[in-house]
């Protein structure tokens, strides 16, 4: 039986896209069967896998509209083991059309949850605010992975996350667990970086996972390449951050 993942943060520019796609990919790598869920209108899970959005006739959008099955949107990418169900900008248009539909936050549990029996890991890559589309992905997922940048910002919103996360857990979703909080675009040679590192660890000791993911050249080229780290360049930095979240999120569900 697999895992659903939603990995969120209403924040932009935090790392949740890059993280989607690079630990869908790792898992892949490490014998995983993954499967990665692009819930975000950017598209850009979809475009970072080499799929061109414009091409792309179904997917999240269909699904949550419940007007095609989950299988028929999967499409097969070039990394091992990884399917995408790709995005497109018309998902856009779903929350105001989900607005007066019943039981609206379930549209995504509803179509996906079945998938379980054919994945180890289902990821969601979510859209960087707190609308119906992450509240679908929270409803749907198991537990939810929380992508938080080494920058001065950083906890601000984090609060406002985490409440919108105990009120999906007591109406919505009363399995959701926290995966962990994940520290991105580290840079250890900026005293801000470690300051933040001390202070998420300080208030959230066991939440957070030892893996933190630097800043890294390689790993902002990729996605321009519609390649996953993986695939771009194991031999970087990023890639052995990424594997080694992957190795820690294996280890945690074992």
């Amino acid at each position: 039986m697999g895992k659903i993942i939603a990995i969120a943060n209403q924040k932009g520019g935090v790392g949740k896209t890059t993280t989607s796609v690079n630990l869908a990919a790792s898992l892949g790598v490490l014998e995983k069967k993954v499967l990665l869920i692009d819930a975000d209108p950017q598209a850009n899970a979809t475009s970072g896998l080499g799929i061109d959005v414009e091409t792309v006739e179904l997917g999240t959008y269909q699904l949550l509209e419940h007007s095609c099955k989950a299988e028929e949107a999967i499409v097969k990418t070039n990394s091992p083991n990884l399917d995408i169900i790709p995005a497109h900008i018309d998902l856009v248009a779903i929350e105001i059309e989900l607005v007066d539909v019943e039981e609206r936050e379930y549209m995504l549990k509803k179509a996906i949850t079945h998938l379980k029996d054919s994945y180890d890991y289902i990821l969601i890559d979510c859209a960087p605010s707190l609308g119906l589309l992450t509240l679908n992905a929270l409803t749907a997922a198991d537990s939810v992975i929380i992508p938080i940048q080494c920058e001065y910002f950083a906890l601000e919103g984090l609060g406002k996350l985490l409440n919108t996360i105990k009120s999906v857990q007591k109406i919505h979703n009363d399995k959701l667990d926290i995966e962990g909080l994940l520290l991105t675009m580290y840079d250890s040679r900026l005293r801000l970086s470690n300051q933040v590192v001390e202070e998420v660890q300080k208030h959230f000791s066991e939440m957070v996972f030892t893996t933190i993911i630097q800043r890294n050249v390689r790993l902002s080229e990729a996605p321009s390449y519609g390649e996953s780290i993986i695939n771009y360049d194991a031999a970087s930095k990023g890639a052995s951050n990424y594997l080694s979240l992957a190795h820690e999120v294996i280890k945690k569900n074992s």
